[in-house]
């Protein structure tokens, strides 16, 4: 049985400041009115003898993973939680260890949750076509049929035909038939007179980064290259435990495995490595620039979202979330504003907003990491304002949600209700706060929100003390299973 694995770790730092480690591009709907991991696993749709997909993705992220899945009614999945990064061979033998305990010749479809795919049935033919390789031993990676000489991506370069009746020379019929080569190798991120070279040469194609493995090969061949992660994931999975809808690879373990990617494990260096070249629109989202090009464009050539206007500008992506932006007289220049930030950047230059992050990083500063919007699994907060002493939130939570009952050691809160009815635990007494209605938590009293109703509940919430950090919750029960933070 073919097992979709979606990896959604990643960080997507190169759409900053849309994308953010806590809320990261392929849980941002940038291509449609869904997100690039709904959009992942909905075009898996109609494939043949296909099991539960399995979703890796990271702690912080969990709960928005689990509520996208619920959206778009996957039903039973697993979502596998990784203790912390370490690239994509461990998180997949991790998996494959996982998958094994459930059936002996699984198939893997291993798929990044932020790429575009636009000609589906190309894509399942892929797929299909790879599904035979694996059975016959083969680790199937799928080349895409480059359009232009891309710097931005790697490049894999075909070697002989698996078919006994192919020739040598590829043309566009035997592109069509997806038929599949061994891997002669693989190549770094070339300059652009070297992608010049391999576009022509018509030897080369874009390394996608997607792959389609038997379970056990793949560990065989792990195992064989690379022991010390197999026996570092092998005791993870051992030890894994279900917290909620979760399932929790051992943190002990996992971390002691060295970070390496699939394509540097094994993909490189073993000699089952075969290739598919297929057609199929596809984008990994890697930057602005891509993103721009993803997008139909006026007659400017010009890509717009939210209030925007525009004035003798050619070329250019404009991206505004909160407020008006204008743009006159400039060219090829992607401009993104947010609530907390605004981004400007020539689209050749794109791929050096990951700069951007690692200075924020470096300088204590959370615009890298979280939104003033934040997630939660009962709802959301949004930061409003903050000075000294003060902070207020709009806080919405979910009909049916409670969050945890818990206490602050430096704060006292005033919540103020906008809409829909609280349930407002404070201290030994429960009572009913409906619209227009307020009521004050004092510090260092227990407390908790419900919301009883079928609508969501909106709230201010207005903080004051010397200390008005997240981490300051202390938390006595709580329905989600969170440790103290999060």
């Amino acid at each position: 049985m073919l097992f979709p694995v979606i990896l959604s770790g990643g960080s997507g730092s190169r759409l900053w400041p849309i994308s953010r480690s806590s809320l990261p591009k392929q849980l941002l709907p940038l291509t449609s009115e869904r997100s690039l991991l709904q959009e992942t696993l909905l075009r898996l749709e109609g494939l043949k003898d296909s099991g539960k997909p399995v979703i890796v993705c990271n702690q912080e992220q969990r709960f928005v993973v689990a509520q996208q899945l619920q959206e778009i009614n996957i039903a039973a999945p697993t979502i596998m939680l990784e203790p912390a990064g370490r690239n994509t061979a461990p998180a997949v033998a991790a998996v494959a260890l996982h998958l094994l305990n459930q059936e002996d010749d699984a198939l893997m479809l291993v798929l990044p949750a932020d790429h575009v795919i636009r000609d589906i049935a190309a894509y399942h033919a892929a797929i299909q076509k790879a599904r035979r390789l694996a059975h016959d031993g083969y680790l199937v990676t799928f080349g895409i049929v480059p359009d232009a000489p891309e710097t931005g991506y790697g490049y894999i370069q075909r070697g002989q035909p698996l078919e006994e009746n192919s020739s040598d020379t590829v043309d566009e019929t035997q592109i069509s038939g997806l038929t599949g080569y061994k891997v002669e190798r693989f190549v770094e991120k070339p300059d652009s007179a070297t992608a010049q070279k391999y576009v022509q040469s018509r030897d080369f194609w874009w390394n996608s980064g997607m792959f389609l493995l038997s379970a056990k090969t793949y560990l065989e061949e792990l195992e064989r290259l690379h022991p010390e992660v197999v026996a570092a994931c092998r005791e993870a999975v051992q030890q894994a435990y279900h917290d909620l809808d979760f399932y929790r690879l051992a943190e002990k373990a996992f971390v002691t495995c060295p970070s390496i990617s699939i394509d540097y494990a094994v993909m490189e260096k073993t000699v089952k490595a075969a290739v598919i070249p297929v057609n199929m629109g596809w984008s990994d989202l890697g930057s602005w620039s891509s993103l721009w090009e993803f997008h139909e464009k006026d007659e400017a050539g010009n890509v717009t979202q939210g209030e925007v206007i525009l004035h003798e500008t050619t070329n250019c992506y404009v991206h505004a979330e909160r407020r008006l932006v204008a743009a006159v007289g400039v060219e090829d220049l992607v401009v993104v504003e947010t609530a907390d930030a605004v981004l400007v950047v020539h689209k050749d230059h794109t791929q050096d907003v990951k700069v951007v992050v690692e200075r924020l990083k470096s300088q204590g500063r959370s615009e890298h990491e979280t939104h003033r919007r934040v997630y939660r699994p009962w709802g959301s907060y949004e930061g409003m304002d903050r000075g000294e002493r003060f902070q207020v939130k709009r806080i919405t939570v979910n009909p049916g949600a409670k969050l945890s009952l818990q206490m602050h050691h430096h704060r006292s809160e005033h919540w103020v209700v906008v809409s829909g009815t609280a349930e407002v635990t404070i201290g030994d007494k429960v009572h009913l706060v409906a619209e227009n209605e307020s009521v004050y938590v004092p510090l260092g009293t227990s407390h908790r929100l419900h919301n009883p109703g079928r609508i969501p509940l909106h709230l201010i919430e207005v903080q004051s003390g010397p200390y008005l950090g997240e981490d300051d919750i202390v938390r006595a029960e709580d329905i989600y299973g969170r440790l103290q933070t999060g």
